[in-house]
């Protein structure tokens, strides 16, 4: 349990931090979760603007310190792959 004042103070940062990035990490997956359902129904153009939709906002998570930088890019690259086949 922390004891010092500063200790405490570092424990309430703690929980507001974790309630900030957990939203956000909700928000990505929910957006990741839009692309993969475009991709899913076949639908060329929607899955092509969920990704345009999604690409900022797993950058934004790489910028907040929610994601890594290759994770994130890793991530666009295989959707953005498989939106790209959904044309062919």
């Amino acid at each position: 349990m922390a004891n010092t004042p500063q200790s405490k103070k570092r424990a309430r940062q703690l929980e507001r931090r974790t309630a900030v990035n957990t939203a956000r990490r909700s928000r990505i997956r929910t957006f990741l979760r839009k692309v993969e359902e475009a991709i899913a129904s076949g639908n060329a153009d929607a899955a092509k603007a969920a990704l345009r939709a999604a690409e900022p906002e797993l950058f934004r998570g790489v910028s907040k310190g929610v994601l890594h930088k290759n994770t994130a890019a890793r991530k666009i690259s295989r959707l953005s792959s498989r939106v790209k086949a959904l044309n062919a």
